[in-house]
C-alpha cells in the first residue's frame, strides 16, 4: 500500500481509541513531508540500531542530519524504565491484571509514560501481550496480564494509552508465540489460523486499535519462519489484516537476514548488531544500502520503514519539547532528574488492589490488634544485601516482588512486608516475633506461642538468559520454593491460626498447603513492586478489602493444565483450550478457578438485562487499526445489578461469559466478553454494564478468513468467576433479526 492512499484509509476511519496528541492520519502528512528531506544515510540510520552498548539507552537509533529528530532512545521495561534511578518499581503486569480495574490499569501506564518521557525515553518496551500465558510454568509470563486474550486486550489498550498521552510511545510484544524461554530463539510456535486469532492475535488487536506507535516481533519462529523474518504475520496480519500504522521492530538479536528480513516487513533492528558488536553481526546498516542499490530490496520499502517510524514519533507529540536523555544505563544509571512524583500511590493502589484471598476460614482476616504474630520466611523481608542485589533481579533472595531479566527495573525502596507490619503492630500493641528463614523447625519454634502465625512463600521466574537456583527460565514446577510446603506444614502443626502469603510470578500448587487444617487464610500478593507491604498491610488490616481475582486457574496438579513447556517445536495441540478454557472444556475441577477471589464483604447479583441487536454473517467493514471497522462496533449490552449485602465497603469484579451456538465451530463452552468493577458502600448496590462489540460474539472463520457472528442460541453468564455464575439467560440470532430469550 503506498503512503497517499493509507492516509486516506485512516482519514476516513474513526479510531475506536484516540488518545493520543495528533491523529494518524496527520502524523503520516507531517511524516511524508519530513522523508522528503532525508538522505539515504539518514534513513539507514534510522532504521538501524548504532550498537549494544554505544549509547545511553539499550537500543539507540542515529540522529539524521536532514531533520530535527533525535537519536531515539529504547528502554526496558513494562514495569518501570530498567538501568535508571530513581524510577518507580511498579507491580508486574500481572498484578495489573490481577486488579480487573480499567483505572488503575490506565494510571499505572500513564505514570510509566511519564517517568519514560522524564527520563527522555522515546519508546518503552511494554506492555506486554505475548506471552498470553498458556504454559504455567513459563519464564515470562508474570510480565503480561493473564491468560484470556479479552482481559489482556483491555490491558494493553488501558496502558498504551495512558503510556502514550504521557508522551512516551509505546512497544507491544512479544510478537507472537513466544509461550516459553526453553529454546526460544530457535523453536517454532506451529499455530493454526483459528487459535491465532481467537487467542494470541486478539490482545495485540486491541494494541494496533489503541493507536500503539510500535510492535516487537519475537525470538521464535511461528510456523516455520522466524518472527522477524516472517511476511505472513508482519506484513500480511499486522499491517494488512490489522491496519497497524506503526513499526515493526526487532527483539535483541532476533533479526537473521538482512534482504529477508526488510521484504517481509521488519522496519526498525535492534540494537542493530550482536552483544559483542561483531561488524558482521550488522544486518542492515551498510549492509541494507546494498541491498537497495542492487535491487533486492525496493527504495520504497525503507522509505516505508522511515515514514511509519517518524509517523509514532509525531503521533505522540514527541516533536514538541521532547526532553533529552537523563541518564546512561552503563554507568550506574543516575538520572538528573527525579521523575518519580507521586506515582508511588499508583504503585501502591495496583499492588493493594491486585492481592487476591483465596481462603479465609471463619473470617480470620481482616486482623484485629492481635496479641501477637509470628512472621516466618525469607519472602517477608528485603534480600539483607539489597532489592537491587542481583543483576536484573536474578536471584530468589528475600521477599519476591519482581521476576527476573530484562522486564526489571532498579527498586528506589522495597518497603518488604515485615517493616510494614511491624509498624502497624506497633500501633496495636502487637509483639512481634520473627524467623526469617525458611528453616521448618526455627519456623515451627517461633509460631507455637503466637497468637497468629504469617508464613510468606514463594515462587520465581523469569527471563532464559539468566538462571536461578537451577530454574533457567520457565520453572522447573508449580511448587513453592525454598521448601515452601514443608516450612507451612511445620508452622500449621503448631499454630491453629496459621495465614499464608504468596508472592508468586503465576500458578502454585496449593494442595498440600491446602491440606493443613490450620491453614486459616491463604493471600495471593504475585509480584507487587516496590509498596509490597503496605498494599499487603492494607488487605490484612481491613483498611481495603481485598477485590483481586485471578486471571489464570489454580490446578489441583500440573497435569491438570494440559499445557508443558517442551523440548523443540510447539504444534499447540490443545488449540483454543488453554486455562479455564481446557479446565471447562474437559471438565476438570481447579483448585481455585479463573476470576475467583474472596472480599470481606458479599454480593447479590440480580437482574439480568440484554439488549443485543446484530445480523449475522461475516464482518464486511473497511480495515481500520484493529481490524475491519464493524468487528468494533456496539452490538448491545448487558447489565445486572449488583448489591453489596456484607458489613464493609468493598469492589466485585462482575465478570460476563459467552457460550457460542453449535452452529459455530468447536468452541470453549464459555469466554470472558466483559466485565465491571463496581465499588459499593455495605448495603449499596449499583449496576455493572458489559459493552459488547461484534466481535465479542465472533469466531474466526479461516475458511473465509474473517470473523464471523454465528446464527443460533447464545448463552450469557454473569458472575462473580468462571465457575461462580449467579446468573444466566440466552438470546438467538437468525439471519436477520435477535430475539432475547
Amino acid at each position: 500500500m503506498n503512503t497517499a492512499a493509507f492516509i486516506l484509509l485512516l482519514a476516513l476511519a474513526t479510531p475506536i481509541v484516540n488518545a493520543q496528541s495528533a491523529s494518524w492520519s496527520a502524523a503520516y502528512s507531517k511524516a511524508t513531508a519530513a522523508l522528503s528531506k532525508l538522505s539515504q544515510n539518514d534513513k539507514i540510520g534510522m532504521v538501524t540500531g548504532v550498537g549494544w552498548g554505544k549509547g545511553p539507552c539499550v537500543g539507540n537509533t542515529a540522529a539524521p542530519s536532514g531533520i530535527s529528530y533525535p537519536s531515539l532512545c529504547i528502554q526496558d521495561s513494562p514495569l518501570g524504565v530498567r538501568y535508571a534511578n530513581p524510577v518507580t518499581a511498579f507491580p508486574a503486569g500481572t498484578n495489573a491484571g490481577l486488579t480487573w480495574d480499567r483505572t488503575l490499569m490506565n494510571q499505572r501506564g500513564a505514570a510509566l509514560g511519564a517517568e519514560s518521557k522524564g527520563l527522555g525515553v522515546n519508546v518503552q518496551l511494554g506492555p506486554v501481550a505475548g506471552p498470553l500465558g498458556k504454559i504455567a510454568q513459563g519464564g515470562r509470563g508474570w510480565e503480561g496480564f493473564g491468560t484470556d486474550p479479552y482481559l489482556s486486550g483491555v490491558a494493553m489498550i488501558e496502558t498504551i494509552t495512558g503510556m502514550q498521552s504521557s508522551g512516551t510511545q509505546a512497544c507491544a510484544k512479544h510478537y507472537i508465540g513466544n509461550e516459553q524461554e526453553l529454546n526460544r530463539d530457535s523453536m517454532s510456535s506451529n499455530i493454526d489460523d483459528r487459535t491465532l486469532h481467537e487467542l494470541y492475535l486478539w490482545p495485540f488487536a486491541d494494541a494496533v486499535r489503541a493507536n500503539v506507535a510500535s510492535v516487537m516481533c519475537s525470538y521464535n519462529q511461528i510456523n516455520g519462519t522466524f518472527s522477524c523474518e516472517n511476511e505472513a504475520s508482519m506484513t500480511g496480519i499486522l499491517k494488512t489484516e490489522l491496519g497497524f500504522p506503526g513499526y515493526i521492530m526487532s527483539d535483541w538479536d532476533a533479526q537473521h537476514t538482512t534482504v529477508t528480513s526488510a521484504n517481509s516487513g521488519l522496519d526498525m533492528t535492534m540494537p542493530g548488531s550482536d552483544y559483542s558488536d561483531t561488524a558482521s553481526s550488522v544486518l542492515w546498516g551498510q549492509n541494507l544500502a546494498n541491498a537497495i542499490s542492487s535491487g533486492q530490496v525496493a527504495q520504497s520499502r525503507l522509505d516505508d520503514m522511515v515514514t511509519r517510524i517518524l509517523a509514532a514519533w509525531y503521533l505522540v507529540g514527541q516533536d514538541q519539547g521532547f526532553p533529552a536523555v537523563a541518564f546512561n544505563s552503563w554507568n550506574g544509571g543516575q538520572a538528573s532528574v527525579n521523575v518519580t512524583s507521586n506515582h508511588n500511590e499508583v504503585a501502591r493502589a495496583v499492588a493493594r488492589d491486585s492481592i487476591v484471598l483465596l481462603k479465609n476460614t471463619n473470617g480470620t482476616l481482616p486482623l484485629n490488634k492481635p496479641s501477637s504474630i509470628a512472621i516466618i520466611g525469607t519472602d517477608a523481608q528485603t534480600n539483607p544485601s539489597g532489592p537491587n542485589a542481583c543483576t536484573d533481579r536474578g536471584c530468589d533472595t528475600g521477599t519476591l516482588a519482581m521476576g527476573w531479566g530484562s522486564g526489571t527495573c532498579q527498586f528506589p525502596y522495597l518497603t518488604d512486608p515485615l517493616t510494614a507490619i511491624k509498624s502497624q503492630a506497633a500501633s496495636d500493641g502487637t509483639t512481634i516475633t520473627t524467623s526469617i528463614s525458611d528453616d521448618a523447625s526455627a519456623g515451627a519454634s517461633v509460631a507455637q506461642s503466637a497468637e497468629y502465625a504469617i508464613v510468606f512463600i514463594n515462587s520465581d521466574s523469569g527471563e532464559g538468559y539468566i538462571t536461578v537456583e537451577g530454574v533457567a527460565g520457565d520453572r522447573n514446577n508449580l511448587d513453592p520454593w525454598h521448601s515452601g510446603n514443608s516450612l507451612v506444614q511445620s508452622v500449621a502443626a503448631v499454630n491453629k491460626k496459621t495465614i499464608v502469603v504468596i508472592h508468586s510470578v503465576g500458578p502454585v500448587i496449593l494442595e498440600t498447603i491446602l491440606a493443613q487444617p490450620n491453614v486459616v487464610a491463604v493471600v495471593w500478593a504475585g509480584l507487587p513492586g516496590q509498596e509490597s507491604g503496605s498494599a499487603l498491610t492494607d488487605i490484612l488490616y481491613g483498611s481495603t478489602a481485598p477485590s483481586g481475582k485471578l486471571t489464570y486457574t489454580i490446578a489441583k496438579q500440573a497435569s491438570d493444565y494440559g499445557t508443558a513447556v517442551v523440548s523443540g517445536s510447539d504444534n499447540y495441540p490443545e488449540g483454543l483450550f488453554i486455562d479455564y478454557r481446557h479446565f471447562d472444556q474437559s471438565n476438570i475441577a481447579p483448585r481455585y478457578e479463573f476470576g475467583y477471589g474472596l472480599s470481606y464483604t458479599t454480593f447479590e447479583y440480580t437482574n439480568l438485562v440484554v439488549d443485543i441487536s446484530v445480523t449475522t454473517g461475516p464482518t464486511t467493514g473497511q480495515t481500520v487499526p484493529g481490524g475491519p471497522s464493524d468487528l468494533f462496533e456496539s452490538v448491545g449490552t448487558v447489565t445486572v445489578k449488583v448489591a453489596n449485602t456484607g458489613s464493609v465497603t468493598g469492589s466485585e469484579v462482575a465478570q460476563l461469559y459467552i457460550g457460542l451456538p453449535s452452529s459455530a465451530p468447536s468452541s470453549p463452552p464459555k469466554q470472558l466478553r466483559g466485565f465491571d468493577k463496581p465499588s459499593l458502600a455495605a448495603g449499596a448496590s449499583g449496576t455493572a454494564t458489559f459493552d459488547l462489540t461484534r466481535r465479542d460474539l465472533s469466531y474466526w472463520n479461516v475458511s473465509q478468513q474473517k470473523w464471523v457472528v454465528p446464527s443460533g442460541a447464545f448463552t450469557i453468564y454473569v458472575g462473580a468467576s468462571s465457575r461462580d455464575i449467579r446468573l444466566q439467560g440466552t438470546f438467538t440470532l437468525d439471519d436477520y433479526h435477535y430475539n432475547f430469550i
